[in-house]
């Protein structure tokens, strides 16, 4: 039995209609935004111990002494942390400070590039260098300090996190300000 022609045209033009309403996205232009990674304002107190120095650290940081006097200080909310290595002058200074230059010159290869700040505090008898490693390298910041004499400590930050600078720079930025704050308060026994 043959259905009318009317019927397939009226058929049709429901389907059409049909297609041409349901399938209607509006297009809505989404709002800018960035990402927002709000830490807490850095609570630094003095942390003692049986080692030959102590040293301000933030409150939000956890702290567990590794091998003879040298730490980890992991920041469990940002996944990074900082490995302390502490070691003690005897005439090799020199040595010393060569192979603390040489790992933070081993990342020139992913570096943009590498600021150096020198730590001097006489009163205190600690003398250092802050490195800023800028770009993809797998940390982004480093020191060394020293009385030159009996001690010589040094820090780097670590990311769990394929480095993006990009990505990390917020807790880059705030962690780089408690590894200086450990610098300037860094005390001698």
């Amino acid at each position: 039995m043959r259905k009318p022609f009317h019927y397939i045209v009226g058929l049709t033009l429901v389907f059409t209609g049909l297609l041409f309403t349901s399938c209607k996205d509006d297009v809505l232009p989404k709002p800018s935004s960035q990402l927002r990674l709000d830490y807490p304002v850095a609570e630094y107190a003095a942390f003692e111990n049986h080692c030959p120095f102590t040293f301000n650290i933030n409150s939000e940081a956890v702290i567990k002494e590794k091998t003879d006097c040298g730490f980890t200080i992991t920041y469990p909310k940002m996944k990074a942390t900082i490995y302390l290595t502490y070691k003690s002058v005897n005439g090799n200074i020199d040595k010393l400070l060569r192979d603390a230059q040489k790992l933070t010159y081993e990342h020139v290869i992913k570096a943009d590039d590498i600021l150096e700040q020198p730590f001097i505090n006489d009163e205190k008898k600690v003398y250092g260098m802050f490195y800023r490693v800028g770009g993809n390298a797998a940390t982004n910041s480093q020191f060394y300090v020293t009385d030159s004499t009996k001690h010589f400590l040094t820090g780097s930050v670590y990311f769990y996190a394929k480095p993006n600078y990009d990505s990390i720079m917020p807790a880059a930025d705030y962690i780089k300000n408690d590894m200086q704050n450990l610098m300037e308060s860094l005390k001698w026994k």
